[in-house]
């Protein structure tokens, strides 16, 4: 039971990252902007959290200097993508490689070094329960702002103006322009809050996952957090469940000699990103549904009538 336990807690930490970084894809892609840069964004937050918490010991100028960070990035691929209209796909592919090249510039002088981890939340009575407490009421926390962050871009989505218009701009943008909404700016607003999240999502890896900095400490989880917004089709809680899921396989693979798999650690670790293209192929089988899915303008560049 012990190890069950201890599977589970830390599959919830290895879901956290992809929580965060796809739950802003996915806000940004319901208005229309497909941003192939959440890599980039999530290795530059971690980064700027990692350098602020060794400058200034301050978890919370490491959490805001990540957000920061990934705003940024996002607001450049805004620049590229929305005001130059520059093709959405090259842009998000230049902005990661920008974003590891920058991240391992940025990080030569903080190789191999460790910083404190987040500290975690001791609740009174219930962190101390036998198995739920641990389980519910120990993690950090940024894995209990995570949650809170799908139930809100949930809510917002479906039930406020907000989400109304941003879904409006995502599926018929000239309409949304010819009654008013400024759909740029409204396209910029749903980058910065997808980048400032891909950016926390960055900071929890070097912050709380893996609290060393390492080039490329991301691994490809941006390229995973992109496939479970498809995965999702495009919805909040959908996308919680996958981003759970795809922890569970990756915390697997790190637990397996304990349960007594002999397999191969280099094909154990080819578990997740396999588990990402059976995911899109699948998808990919009925094209016509999954087009019905996503927003009718993804990645179309919008040209406002002079």
């Amino acid at each position: 039971m012990e190890l069950l336990v201890n599977i589970l807690v830390s599959a919830a930490v290895a879901a956290t990252p992809l929580v965060f970084a796809a739950t802003g894809e996915l806000v940004a892609e319901r208005a229309g902007v497909l941003n192939l840069g959440v890599e980039g964004m999530m290795v530059i937050g971690a980064i700027a959290a990692f350098s602020t918490l060794v400058g200034t010991g301050s978890h919370a100028l490491a959490l805001l200097a990540a957000m920061a960070g990934g705003a940024v990035m996002a607001g450049l691929f805004g620049v590229l993508a929305l005001t130059l209209r520059a093709n959405q796909v090259a842009s998000g592919l230049a902005l990661t490689m920008f974003g590891l090249g920058l991240s391992a510039l940025w990080g030569q002088g903080y190789s191999g070094v460790s910083v404190p981890a987040l500290p975690r939340l001791d609740l009174p009575v219930l962190s101390d329960l036998p198995i739920i407490g641990r389980l519910l009421f120990s993690h950090d926390l940024l894995l209990y702002l995570s949650l809170a962050l799908v139930a809100a871009v949930a809510y917002v989505l479906t039930r406020t103006r907000l989400g109304l218009i941003l879904r409006a701009i995502g599926e018929n943008h000239d309409a949304a322009h010819a009654i008013g909404y400024p759909v740029i700016a409204y396209r910029y607003g749903a980058l910065a809050f997808g980048g400032a999240l891909a950016g926390l999502g960055g900071a929890y890896l070097s912050l709380v996952q893996i609290p060393i900095w390492a080039e490329r400490l991301t691994a490809g989880r941006g390229w995973i957090a992109l496939a479970l917004v498809v995965f999702a089709a495009w919805r909040p809680w959908r996308l919680l469940a996958g981003a759970y899921l795809f922890g569970g396989i990756t915390i697997a693979q790190l637990h397996s000699q304990a349960i007594g798999l002999k397999v191969d650690a280099q094909i154990l670790s080819m578990l997740p990103y396999l588990a990402t293209i059976i995911v899109l192929v699948i998808i990919s089988r009925d094209a016509s549904r999954a087009g019905l899915m996503a927003p009718a303008c993804l990645g179309k560049p919008f040209h406002a009538p002079s």
